[in-house]
């Protein structure tokens, strides 16, 4: 697999990693065997980035990439984790005293000394303007319960704040064929700041991946069912924040532009390669059938400026004026 540079953290990574939010059961359930293989099958297609946080299943996601990890197939692999949901989101939580428990949970949960990556999990903006979360942070790194930091964000003004302070090693933002308002200011922010940029959401929780219609259904456990009016956070979280027949008509729309012998999901996550200034792109997997799909996404040739081009026409005639104005 294709491999980019992540600067801050001085290492060479695969281009399309793995989000785990699924491996925790908040998409429904996924046994641990299964859990494991698909680890297993995403490190062997190349992908040596794994993303997760430390309230994703309460911790669950975090331990089973600890379990992977002890394994032969988990050597050489990056874990970026996220901390700062535990609590209510107020700035008053964003402590050092905070920060110090959240990590050291973390690093039981995964087995190591060392964080590799820690971000913010969407906090709000008043802690990605504070000098005091940076300092704290700072310190986490000089008493080397992380390698390095990042912040997880909702929208491109977040972004840019973030990357605007010299420690922060990544950025991590909703990026795909229906959110594209990241490749106006914060791609080429990131880039020039020596950034890594982590796109997540890239399958936008699935519509991209052109299997679902109006008649299909989900888990009442699954946030695509209890979130889609932002009931238990942001509503950008879910479908990229459009509503779900909107994104069918728009996924309906890119069908035609799919290259031969390409699916409509791995046509969604070469879009996201092709954008200059991402580091790494994060779908989600359950089943290690899925993960070595996904990673095939990087092996399909780079889309041609015209197809590009039509992305942002369909985006523009029906995604646009529902989205790009609030993140």
């Amino acid at each position: 697999m294709q491999r980019r540079f992540f600067h801050r953290l001085g290492i060479h990574i695969g281009v399309i990693g793995l989000g785990t939010w699924q491996l925790g059961d908040d998409w429904g359930t996924v046994d641990n065997h299964d859990a494991l293989a698909t680890l297993a099958a995403a490190a062997g297609a190349g992908g040596t980035f794994l993303d997760t946080a430390d309230v994703y299943g309460d911790g669950r996601s975090e331990r089973r990439i600890g379990q992977f990890l002890r394994t032969p197939e988990g050597a050489g692999i990056t874990v970026a984790t996220k901390m700062g949901r535990r609590v209510e989101q107020r700035p008053e939580h964003y402590t050092l005293t905070n920060f110090r428990a959240w990590t050291d949970r973390s690093r039981a949960n995964l087995g190591v000394d060392t964080l590799d990556l820690v971000q913010l999990h969407c906090p709000p903006g008043e802690v990605i303007a504070s000098d005091a979360v940076y300092d704290a942070l700072d310190t986490l790194v000089a008493e080397q319960r992380v390698r390095a930091y990042g912040v997880s964000v909702e929208t491109c003004d977040q972004a840019l704040a973030a990357i605007a302070r010299p420690g922060v090693a990544s950025v991590q933002i909703i990026l795909n064929a229906l959110r594209l308002k990241p490749l106006e200011a914060v791609l080429p922010a990131a880039a020039a700041a020596g950034v890594g940029v982590i796109a997540r959401v890239p399958l936008a929780s699935g519509l991209l991946s052109g299997r679902y219609d109006e008649h299909t259904t989900f888990d009442e456990h699954d946030h695509r069912t209890y979130n889609r009016n932002g009931e238990a956070f942001d509503v950008g979280e879910t479908f990229s924040g459009i509503d779900f027949t909107t994104g069918l008509a728009a996924v309906r729309r890119l069908a035609p532009l799919v290259p031969a012998g390409v699916s409509m999901a791995q046509f969604a996550l070469r879009w996201i390669i092709d954008q200059p200034g991402v580091t790494v792109v994060i779908p989600g997997a359950r089943s290690p059938r899925q993960a070595r799909d996904n990673a095939a996404a990087a092996e399909a040739a780079a889309l041609p400026a015209a197809t590009l081009a039509a992305v942002g026409q369909v985006y523009d005639d029906l995604v646009r004026p529902l989205v790009h104005h609030r993140w």
